[in-house]
């Protein structure tokens, strides 16, 4: 099969699903949506986190916020197995599994007065599983963030503009920047002045397509990756202190309509080029790697199923969500959003950016061969912008126009991810009666001082980005495994069918809980300690809420005799 005939496939595919499977079936029969039922945006509307929002512009908050780094990165390792395992977890991952999850993370959080997943489990499950999953999410979130400003700071560090490492992309610094004030700057005009919301965004678009010209003339160089770093945790802590409408939203949107211009043109190039394979179908055993199974589930992460996905979901996006119907759209099809840039992540490192199988094997011929994140993102971006070229645009604005959706996309989930790990912060505070923490300036400045830990963490001397990507891809499916959890039993106490859940639960934990247990025994023989008390951790809290979740069934089974 080529790739073109493929990915055609694919994409009916994400269509019949969401029609059939989320509005008509999920959306209908389990969770039996109402377009009448008060949500929290309305409820507890404050105009700082609950804000009643259009559905088109939550559905570009919630997928810009849940599309950063990892589905364009991911899959940029996991192709070293070959392109079949990859897609295919990609693609069945996402509909059956990832996009329900989402999906029903959302619908339970509107149905919870806009609560984080966590604290949900507290009330579906028990009060102990509350700070149990709120640690778990502590862990996640933190470890994330920090993998993700330690990649946009490798990705803009660069000596002068004569000695611009092949991994580097210092154009992309003046965009980036740049939207962040074009952002505030419309949500000010918006929300504080009244001007009309679409030639506004209109507007901001077409600076930002200006700005990423102008970056390209003028890289920004000259600046250490570890300067970088404090930068980005700064603008960490400003975004998740400011309201919503500030900067989160208009943001977020402007980047989704970005993100939607390169999905469109880089499809478009792609059939265009219709290029053929250069991965073999399948590589079972590359030099190096770890086994393929559990570790394909654990490196594409957000690309099929994330815990993240959850916390954007029951964090900020449940606050905005303004009817129950809307659910479908935002949460199922937000993951149909993220799964196709995955899809584009496979073919652009199988059959983009490679001429040959050969070249191809000189990058993946083993998992030594193919190090550092910063690469894997490279190959991710110079695919791209060889399908874009088609388009008749010069490849080095093509890439530099890659380069702004990555970085943009990894920024988004830091400031987004930096508020969720507040909200966090101030439910385990508020679980443990330290009042004081509730301040969200203090709040704010433990979750940036955790995400900077793991952002310049480093094992033997270097930074820990591959390490730190697994602990983040094993701790994050076994948060959604959890949240799906938490809705199987939100759903068996209300006799529903659980299948739908529970088979993508077992399936998810038990991939990785053994993926967890290996890494941590691999950690420890390594004289990795620190990476193996985390990860023991994160395995200990899981297996306790997993027995938490056994003793509610149980109790529930024993209500229904008795009825």
């Amino acid at each position: 099969m080529t790739p073109v005939v493929m990915a055609v496939i694919v994409l009916c595919l994400y269509m019949l699903f969401y029609r059939f499977y989320a509005k008509g079936f999920l959306g209908r029969r389990i969770f039996e949506l109402s377009g009448t039922a008060q949500t929290p945006a309305h409820a507890l509307r404050d105009d700082v986190d609950y804000v009643p929002t259009n559905k088109y512009i939550l559905f570009g908050h919630h997928y810009a916020s849940i599309a950063g780094l990892a589905p364009m990165l991911g899959p940029a390792i996991a192709v070293i197995w070959g392109w079949v395992p990859a897609l295919c977890w990609v693609v069945f991952g996402t509909l059956l599994i990832g996009a329900v999850h989402d999906f029903s993370a959302l619908v339970l959080s509107s149905r919870h007065q806009g609560r984080s997943i966590g604290t949900i489990a507290r009330d579906v499950i028990s009060p102990r599983t509350r700070l149990l999953f709120l640690l778990v999410i502590f862990f996640l979130v933190a470890l994330a963030m920090g993998v993700f400003v330690l990649v946009i700071s490798g990705l803009f560090a660069a000596p002068d503009s004569a000695h611009i490492p092949p991994t580097a992309h210092p154009e992309a610094v003046f965009p980036t920047y740049s939207l962040m004030l074009i952002a505030m700057l419309i949500g000010f005009l918006v929300f504080r002045r009244g001007l009309p919301l679409w030639p506004m965004i209109a507007l901001g678009f077409v600076l930002m397509l200006v700005t990423t010209r102008i970056g390209l003339d003028l890289p920004v160089t000259g600046i250490s990756a570890h300067a970088w770093t404090w930068t980005l945790l700064l603008y960490a802590f400003a975004a998740s202190v400011l309201p919503v409408w500030l900067l989160l939203q208009p943001r977020d949107f402007l980047n989704s309509l970005l993100l939607y211009l390169a999905l469109f043109s880089m499809l478009a190039g792609f059939f265009l080029l219709s290029p053929d394979w250069a991965a073999p179908a399948i590589n079972p055993h590359p030099a190096g790697a770890p086994p393929m199974l559990p570790f394909l589930f654990i490196v594409i992460a957000c690309g099929a199923v994330s815990g993240f996905h959850g916390l954007v979901a029951s964090g900020t996006t449940s606050k905005q969500l303004d009817r129950e119907t809307d659910a479908p759209f935002v949460g199922y099809t937000g993951m149909i959003g993220e799964s196709l840039l995955a899809l584009l992540a496979v073919l652009a490192t199988t059959a983009g950016a490679f001429a040959s199988r050969a070249d191809w094997e000189a990058f993946y011929g083993s998992w030594e061969k193919a190090v550092g994140l910063h690469q894997k993102l490279g190959v991710f971006i110079q695919g791209n912008a060889n399908f874009i070229h088609q388009l008749g645009v010069p490849l080095d604005y093509a890439a530099a126009f890659i380069s702004v959706v990555v970085v943009g996309f990894a920024m988004t989930s830091v400031d987004t991810g930096a508020r969720l790990l507040r909200f966090n912060i101030e439910e385990i505070a508020d679980t443990l009666g330290v009042h004081g923490l509730k301040n969200r300036y203090l709040s704010t400045a433990l979750a940036v001082a955790a995400i900077g830990f793991f952002a310049f963490f480093e094992v033997d001397g270097k930074p820990a980005g591959l390490f730190l990507w697994t602990l983040f891809g094993t701790t994050n499916q076994i948060l959604a495994g959890l949240t799906l959890l938490t809705v199987t039993i939100y759903l068996y106490r209300r006799r529903k069918p659980i299948l739908y859940t529970l088979l993508p639960m077992l399936l998810v934990l038990g991939a990785t809980v053994s993926g967890m247990i290996m890494g941590v025994l691999k950690a420890m023989a390594n004289g990795q300690w620190t990476v193996a008390f985390v990860g023991g951790i994160i395995f200990l809290l899981a297996a306790w809420v997993l027995v938490e979740a056994l003793l509610v069934v149980r109790r529930v089974r024993s209500t229904w005799r008795k009825d």
